[in-house]
């Protein structure tokens, strides 16, 4: 007999790619198997967004496909999981009725029961509010299908304490709860164990990381001192025999402490790479917003990290257009954005929605047309920030982590740099995804570099190749 087939296809942020690693792990732990692309899957799995405008729509928009599909196909099971789904509600069985389970952020490990009495019951939608620390569902307690095998997501956090007033996130993944050191530590042992050598540790704010864990033990009467808790963990993972990379995301600037930095400046495993969200360099923007930060404390921390890290690089998130925003608060943005010198940048149009402070600022929306062109001058700057920063790099020699040939060119590899740059390089033999290579840079444009293989450095421990042809 056949066995039964699924596919997941996500949208959003690593937590939400993490999670769709779990639901395909626990499908599969179920008996079935990932659907070939020539395949109508027998359960299909959205997992959710709410961050952007557009989330909404994109969702409806395949739930209105999807229900022509399963119309041809009435043994096909969809399950719509998420942000979306926990903000949404039973309002997407209403506009949806072909949906057959909605599960939201707290309980995805429930995904392949609620299936079950789906087939039993009709079709259900399971939303939890809220979890402590004693419920809590980390990866390291469900079954996982990673994207690539040689790395892995680890989720060190989640929900979010914070108040900014654009972001929906606390919303839908509920206040900050952080995992024990050393059950991160083992889960990363076992990731190693399996030939793992790169790991991003996850969660919404993570160098708040552990700061509920030092509250409940002295509500406990435990004797506690204040802990850097982040640094220690970053030691403690860089640390784990046979993880080559430790990376992070994301950060909060107001709560990237010096001994973070100096975890960083000191374990050459944790990559020189720092993503660090400024929003606005306008300081009446970031008060609006609840950043918690000035324009010039955030430099002072980007100052004070690339005095410690060498050759550090540093990437950011930026909003156009917030609610209120002057063209004076504009170029406060573009002077922040200059003098931080970004190696790139994240950028996006103020999008507001539901049931965020923000999206109540109706009457100081900024007109699209301006916001527009407010976002491409940004734009341009940060591309030639990026450029600049890539053109130095020519000549230099990088230890670069394999990931399989480019999409353009199949004799042309792609792979990373401790930066997190993409470089693309011809071999002319085959190299195991997950190795490490040399690579001299050769060549720059704004968003990757070029380079010439120079030496393999480590051969990954799995068995999968590259079918690079011979130049």
């Amino acid at each position: 007999m056949t066995s039964r087939t699924y596919r997941v296809r996500t949208y959003g942020c690593q937590m939400n790619e993490h999670d769709s690693e779990r639901i395909a792990g626990l499908l599969e732990a179920d008996g079935l198997r990932a659907a070939a692309d020539d395949e109508q899957p027998d359960v299909m799995v959205l997992n959710t967004c709410c961050i952007r405008e557009n989330a909404d729509n994109k969702l409806y928009g395949n739930l209105g496909h999807l229900k022509s599909v399963k119309d041809a196909n009435p043994g096909m099971e969809i399950v719509v999981a998420g942000c979306l789904a926990q903000k949404d509600r039973d309002a997407i069985q209403q506009r949806a009725p072909h949906v057959d389970v909605v599960v939201g952020t707290h309980n995805v490990g429930r995904t392949v029961e609620l299936l079950r009495t789906a087939r039993e019951q009709g079709p259900i939608t399971e939303i939890i509010e809220a979890v402590d620390a004693d419920h809590a569902e980390f990866p390291s307690a469900l079954p996982t299908k990673r994207e690539l095998p040689y790395a892995a997501w680890v989720t060190i956090q989640i929900g979010c304490d914070n108040s900014c007033a654009f972001c929906i996130v606390p919303s839908v993944r509920g206040p900050e709860l952080s995992r024990h050191v050393e059950d991160i530590v083992a889960e990363v042992e076992r990731l190693a164990a399996d030939g793992v050598s790169e790991v991003t540790l996850l969660g919404q704010n993570v160098n708040s990381y552990g700061r509920d864990l030092t509250l409940a033990a002295r509500k406990a009467g435990d004797d506690v001192r204040i802990r850097p808790l982040f640094a220690d963990l970053l030691a403690a993972t860089a640390g784990v025999e046979g993880i080559r990379r430790v990376r992070y995301t994301s950060p909060h600037p107001k709560d990237l402490r010096p001994e973070t930095i100096a975890a960083m400046a000191t374990h050459d495993e944790v990559c020189n790479h720092l993503h660090l969200p400024l929003q606005s360099g306008s300081d009446a923007v970031l008060a609006a917003m609840h950043r918690g930060y000035t324009a010039e404390r955030y430099l002072e921390r980007v100052r004070a990290a690339r005095a410690a890290i060498d050759d550090l690089a540093l990437t950011t998130d930026i909003i156009v257009g917030f609610p209120g925003e002057t063209d004076a608060d504009f170029e406060a943005t573009l002077e922040v954005v200059a003098e931080a010198e970004y190696d790139s940048a994240y950028t996006f149009i103020f999008s507001p929605r539901p049931g965020t402070e923000a999206a109540e600022l109706t009457d100081r929306f900024v007109d699209p047309a301006v916001v527009g062109e407010r976002y491409e001058r940004l734009r341009r700057v940060v591309e030639r920030s990026g450029l600049r920063k890539h053109e130095a790099r020519i000549g230099r020699t990088e230890e670069v982590l394999v990931e399989g040939p480019s999409r353009k060119d199949p004799n042309v590899l792609t792979g990373r740099t401790a930066q997190n740059k993409l470089i693309h390089f011809p071999s002319p033999a085959p190299i195991r995804i997950g190795s490490y290579a040399t690579v001299e840079v050769t060549g720059a444009a704004a968003h990757h570099l070029q380079g010439e293989l120079r030496d393999v450095v480590h051969v990954a421990a799995h068995k999968t190749r590259i079918p690079v042809a011979a130049i």
